[in-house]
């Protein structure tokens, strides 16, 4: 665990089966869960209880996880993990619009699923760097999680913010992939590397600035 806290996951997955099973990994990590199967009920529970973190579904009767996680965003920045069978780009995209912080294509190791809540609330437990990084017209509040063009804020999710801080911090150097996954994921990625080319391609999108280079079979790097 990552302190003597106990953290509290709500788990949205309307297969009872796998809702079953992450609860009772989740169980034997001593972290405390509150399930639901179906989006209405997963807002429903998240209105009643304070939560640490949300793994959610996304094919779901009622209210899809898309919807669920555009109204937990209205309201906070707590952690999701989504969980999915889709593997399509866009639908990554759609969900890292909404702010979600992990994403996640059944099927998966438990072990591994485990690594990413660890990893997820690590992350956004720490805010231990303070300092601001400027370039060009970019300029990002490391302490506050806040990027800015031209003073107008951009809205990145924490994986995003990260990513373009390690580009930001080492400019002018070539970030490999894997590179990022280690030190931004935290942990040993057993997933596609390119996972990390669907966040630059949303960064460069949100930021519309042309300074993110791609180093055609290693990675990227940030330059004028």
């Amino acid at each position: 665990m990552l302190s003597n806290m106990v953290k509290h996951v709500l788990i949205i997955e309307d297969d009872q089966d796998i809702q079953e099973v992450i609860r009772e990994f989740l169980l034997a990590k001593d972290y405390l869960v509150t399930t639901a199967s179906d989006g209405l009920e997963g807002l429903r529970r998240f209105n009643e209880k304070t939560f640490d973190l949300v793994i959610l579904d996304i094919m779901m009767p009622i209210l899809s996880g898309f919807e669920v996680a555009k109204a937990i965003r209205k309201t906070t920045d707590i952690p999701i993990i989504m969980l999915t069978a889709l593997g399509d780009d866009q639908d990554q995209i759609k969900g890292f619009d909404l702010g979600i912080d992990d994403y996640i294509t059944k099927p998966f190791s438990f072990d591994v699923l485990i690594k990413r809540v660890e990893a997820v609330l690590r992350r956004c437990s720490d805010k231990s760097v303070s300092n601001t990084i400027e370039f060009n017209e970019l300029r990002m509040d490391c302490d506050a999680y806040r990027v800015y063009v031209n003073d107008d804020e951009i809205r990145l999710t924490t994986k995003e913010f990260q990513i373009l801080q390690t580009l930001l911090i080492n400019r002018g150097k070539v970030i490999t992939r894997e590179s990022m996954l280690d030190n931004i994921w935290g942990y040993d990625f057993y997933g596609d590397v390119r996972l990390i080319d669907t966040h630059i391609k949303n960064i460069r999108r949100k930021l519309n600035l042309p300074y993110i280079k791609t180093i055609k079979g290693v990675g990227y790097k940030i330059d004028d």
